[in-house]
């Protein structure tokens, strides 16, 4: 088992645990969301998804936070999926990314759709 994301105690106070789909699944967020230059050990982690949103909404925006999400992705979790459609969709103030992957330690393939408001 695998510590869960965002670190928190069960009822129990132990430490919540998370299997492997859920753990590689909260990694890929954690690689979206996370800046470069948050994590102190490890300035290069994320994607710099949030610095780019609140740039003017277009087609070329779209472009670019594909191609950093696929860098991002495969520079940090190539070895616990291959990524094979990514999908990113800036409308009004919410941000809607879909990923379809194949989770190598399975061979399971699996989409995710993770979303920010109020950006």
């Amino acid at each position: 088992m695998n510590i869960g994301f965002p670190f928190s105690f069960n009822g129990h106070g132990r430490t919540v645990t998370a299997d492997d789909p859920a753990h590689v699944r909260q990694m890929i967020e954690q690689v979206l969301f996370t800046n470069p230059g948050e994590r102190v050990n490890c300035p290069d982690f994320g994607s710099g998804l949030l610095q780019l949103v609140f740039a003017p909404n277009s087609d070329s925006l779209a472009a670019a936070l594909q191609a950093n999400i696929g860098a991002s992705l495969h520079r940090w979790l190539d070895d616990l999926i291959d990524v094979r459609q990514l999908d990113v969709v800036n409308q009004d103030s919410t941000l809607t990314i879909t990923i379809s992957y194949v989770l190598l330690m399975t061979g399971e393939t699996r989409t995710e759709t993770f979303e920010r408001e109020g950006i």
